[in-house]
């Protein structure tokens, strides 16, 4: 019973962090998926996200920091709705000089900004406490929610051992349960809008901008509502990120985690399908995780056991793009409720 309840916690622990990815992917997938936009930028735009809600929402900065802003103590919805704005807002100002150009551009463009915003996490301690990282970021109704589990266990000291171990876990299961509703709501409103007209306008756009331009469609406004949307979403997973976690430094937002594995989830699941973002999401977080369980398992470690993971994660992509190019679930062909009905009469 011991090990089931084990299993349980880190099945927990798993569906938590590939929660956060999907929302990512989700992200990702109004940008690249509906409209085309090749935004190589995804760890910038999750990292701002990140800290904007630690700094807002966690405490202000202890004797033994370099960090002197932020620490306003807000509550955790104030930095959640914070960190989508602003990474939205920087969105906007990538967008202003870009989105007018070629889809090469905006991807230089974003690995320049996640870059430049790697290096500031990294190196301005005044706003960043540097390598250090900010700490004690809290955790939504994580006091309460513990005091009552710990309250129930003090009263009830004759429980099982394995039962003990699974209550005091309970606040991880809260907080599974809040990102579960955020993805699904960000899930609900994604399928709206992309089946509404200002959707299909995007994809349009995807397939052929001039065409769309033809028509009297502003492509440029259409194009920067999606990456401002997608990026807002990504401050979103971060700030889940930080307030779960409950520390950060530039080395959670590497380039590898934040962007390559993203894009390799969505490839995988199926870009233009919103489940199949969700899908790539958890599909390629565990496949990470059991490659983790395996090189442990086979005694490798330091930088053997990286490099086969990441082996293992290109072939996988290899093997999606030869065999089904379009991904597991692919894209929706017909997104009209209209032509949907018409089709089934």
């Amino acid at each position: 019973m011991d090990v089931f309840v084990g299993v349980l916690n880190y099945a927990v622990f798993f569906a938590i962090t590939a929660g956060i990815f999907a929302l990512l992917c989700l992200g990702l997938n109004i940008q690249w998926g509906y409209t085309g936009l090749f935004n190589i930028g995804i760890a910038g735009f999750y990292a701002i996200g990140a800290y904007t809600s630690a700094l807002i929402s966690g405490p202000p900065p202890s004797p033994m920091d370099w960090r002197v802003v932020g620490g306003f103590q807000l509550p955790w919805m104030v930095g959640f709705i914070s960190a989508a704005a602003v990474s939205g807002f920087i969105a906007f100002l990538i967008g202003i000089p870009t989105l007018r150009l070629k889809e090469d551009y905006l991807a230089i463009a974003t690995i320049g900004i996640a870059e430049v915003i790697r290096l500031v996490l990294k190196n301005e301690s005044w706003l960043t406490n540097s390598v250090w990282g900010i700490k004690h970021i809290p955790s939504p109704f994580y006091a309460p929610i513990q005091k009552r589990i710990s309250l129930f266990l003090e009263t009830n000291p004759h429980l099982p051992l394995w039962l003990q171990t699974f209550l005091a876990n309970g606040y991880n299961w809260f907080y599974l349960g809040l990102v579960i509703f955020i993805l699904g709501v960000i899930y609900w409103i994604s399928e709206r809008i992309i089946r509404s007209p200002w959707g299909r306008v995007l994809r349009a756009i995807r397939e052929d901008e001039m065409a769309v331009s033809i028509y009297g469609k502003n492509v440029f406004w259409y194009k920067m509502q999606s990456l401002v949307i997608g990026a807002m979403i990504m401050g979103a997973a971060g700030s889940l990120y930080a307030h779960y976690t409950r520390f950060i430094d530039a080395t959670s937002f590497e380039p590898f985690f934040g962007t390559f594995l993203i894009w390799v989830m969505l490839i995988v699941g199926g870009s233009g399908n919103n489940k199949g973002a969700i899908l790539g999401g958890f599909l390629i977080w565990g496949i990470w995780a059991g490659t983790e369980f395996l090189t442990s398992q086979w005694g490798l470690s330091g930088v053997r056991a990286a490099s086969l993971r990441i082996i293992c994660v290109g072939i996988i992509l290899e093997l999606i793009l030869l065999i089904r190019p379009q991904g597991i679930l692919g894209e929706e062909k017909v997104v009209s409720r209209i032509l949907i009905r018409k089709k089934k009469k």
